[in-house]
């Protein structure tokens, strides 16, 4: 019977098992094919030839697969506002059958999604295998078969691994899942040193602590030290935190020997409660070191209700080997000892105050350079130090508010909004 026909007949009846049912049909519509049955979550075959040159596949016209079924919407930009791209069609094949070619080898691939229950969702490859002479009966011979794996194998190898891989992406762990976030990496893409106003020597042994972390596995090794670290930034809100996190990213991105990933953790919210959360985060870094796993206010992620189960990830019998670790807080005396002060756990810390007078004074050079080429704006070089002479006390957060406010006042005159009226005086004086 053909397999379309049947997959549609199936799909309109009661509750029935996909997978059972397509390989049933498949082999009696191809009965000398080799088949392998592959789960498609972990393994894109589409997604992975539309990204590769050696990869390509039409669909199958015929009785063999005619009937297909394919899910077709408008993904409106990520932006509304001032987004280039405008938005984009995309497809989803619920069911399809392929002719697929992988670096000269050919195979005939259906791709079927099913409902086995009322809450299971299933989505497998089906990948075959034409023998040498279609016109012969019965199955394909040992040898034949062994080839016929060897080339499925290296397929769904390779197309797996490439799911792995980051692709201009930041992997995010957020509902209980990891999700590959390319609009994050395009952010970090933007985070530069130069916008981190620092103290230069802090700068440096942040990013020597970092950078040369992933640069020294073979000293670690030398003295039988555990590849792994852990990174405290805190202090008060506003000061530097995220986006010295963010240009480390950066860093991390453009590196290539070894290739680097960073995982951010954005909450350990799941189904599965914080645990599974808690084990799926750490899973993934282990698969993907090395690496640089990242939790952002780590106080408030990891609770006394999970803290002993985080511990025992973070430094039990499971190795982290190449995974360096950030936290950050912005109240460190409420982050539980065990983390905070436990030698082998996050055993460096970083604080990040609110400005001295000198940082102010740097900030306020860092916005006269944004701003030198506007000729609305006149900021002249003695005005960094005033500036910083009237900010004591501030984060570089409330000063960029401080810089922000002041420009949106000097838009609404330049605009004819200057009514003569005295409110912004009193509100910036």
């Amino acid at each position: 019977s053909d397999v379309s026909h049947d997959y549609f007949r199936k799909t309109q009846g009661s509750r029935w098992f996909t997978e059972g049912q397509i390989v049933s049909s498949i082999r009696q519509t191809h009965p000398s094919y080799h088949l392998t049955v592959n789960p498609a979550r972990s393994c894109d075959l589409l997604a992975f030839a539309d990204a590769r040159d050696d990869t390509r596949y039409t669909r199958v016209a015929g009785s063999a697969g005619g009937g297909q079924l394919v899910e077709r919407q408008f993904v409106p930009p990520p932006r509304r506002y001032n987004d280039e791209t405008g938005g984009s069609f995309g497809e989803r094949v619920v069911f399809g059958a392929f002719e697929y070619v992988f670096r000269g080898d050919g195979f005939l691939v259906y791709v079927v999604e099913g409902h086995d229950s009322a809450l299971s969702k299933t989505r497998f490859n089906y990948i075959l295998v034409a023998p040498a002479d279609e016109g012969k009966e019965g199955e394909m011979g040992a040898w034949e078969r062994e080839e016929a794996q060897r080339k499925t194998d290296g397929l769904v190898e390779e197309a797996t691994r490439w799911m792995q891989d980051l692709h201009g992406e930041v992997l995010v762990f957020d509902q209980g899942f990891w999700q590959k976030n390319r609009e994050l990496w395009q952010n970090i893409q933007k985070a530069k040193w130069e916008d981190v106003i620092l103290e230069e020597e802090k700068k440096k042994s942040i990013i020597d602590d970092v950078l040369g972390f992933f640069e020294s596995e073979g000293r670690y090794s030398e003295f039988g030290v555990p590849w792994k670290r852990g990174i405290i930034f805190y202090g008060p809100p506003g000061n530097g935190k995220t986006i010295s996190t963010k240009a480390l990213m950066h860093d991390i991105s453009t590196r290539t020997h070894p290739t680097l990933s960073s995982l951010y953790v954005k909450s350990l919210t799941g189904f599965g409660g914080p645990e599974r959360s808690i084990r799926a985060i750490f899973t993934k870094a282990r698969q993907m070191a090395p690496c640089l796993l990242i939790f952002e206010d780590i106080d408030s992620l990891v609770t006394p209700a999970v803290r002993s189960y985080f511990l025992n990830e973070v430094d039990g019998l499971e190795s982290n080997h190449g995974i360096l670790m950030i936290g950050s807080t912005n109240h460190l005396e409420r982050l539980d000892p065990g983390i905070a002060r436990r030698p082998s756990r996050f055993d460096r810390k970083y604080v990040f105050e609110n400005p001295d007078e000198g940082e102010r004074e740097a900030y306020s050079e860092y916005w006269r350079r944004k701003l030198r080429g506007n000729g609305d704006v006149v900021f002249p070089v003695g005005m960094s130090a005033r500036v910083a002479g009237l900010t004591g006390g501030f984060s570089f957060a409330y000063m960029k508010e401080a810089f922000v406010a002041a420009l949106l006042v000097i838009v609404a005159r330049s605009d004819g909004d200057d009514d003569n009226n005295d409110d912004d005086q009193r509100s910036y004086s």
